[in-house]
């Protein structure tokens, strides 16, 4: 699959990890940036890797920031998106299963770099369940 991945200075470290990570289970990463931990405006680099998933030019999109609060709040501007926050497994199994989110947004100070890895890997896996929450996801997306 084609991921995007962004993340603002306070994520940058994970991103790169992550990046690694897809990469050796055979994920084409495309990296929105940043390329350090030198202050950027998350907006600047999350919103390029959100149009791309909108635009389906990626299938997936995991974006990081220090909470991961704002990195989620611009990428779910972009119609066609639905970024979650995920703060642990079950919440990125949930953000699929229930939710079809495309993309995830992750906090570099909230989470250890093995939960991140967790929480990639059950969320990359759970597919969406559909029935009852289809509907919910049509009126998202209206």
């Amino acid at each position: 699959m084609r991921i995007a991945l962004a993340s603002d200075h306070a994520g940058f470290r994970y991103k790169s990890a992550v990046a690694d990570h897809l990469r050796e289970m055979g994920h084409d990463v495309v990296d929105f940036g940043t390329d350090s931990e030198e202050p950027v405006d998350y907006p600047d680099v999350v919103r390029p890797a959100a149009l791309a998933v909108a635009r389906g030019e990626c299938g997936r999109g995991i974006v990081f920031g220090g909470s991961g609060n704002g990195e989620a709040m611009a990428a779910n501007r972009v119609r066609g998106v639905r970024c979650a926050v995920a703060w642990n497994a079950e919440s990125a199994r949930l953000a699929r299963a229930h939710n079809d989110a495309n993309m995830l947004s992750l906090g570099q100070r909230l989470l250890s770099e093995q939960e991140v890895m967790a929480i990639v890997d059950v969320w990359l896996s759970t597919a969406f369940d559909g029935g009852r929450h289809a509907a919910r996801i049509e009126k998202l997306d209206r």
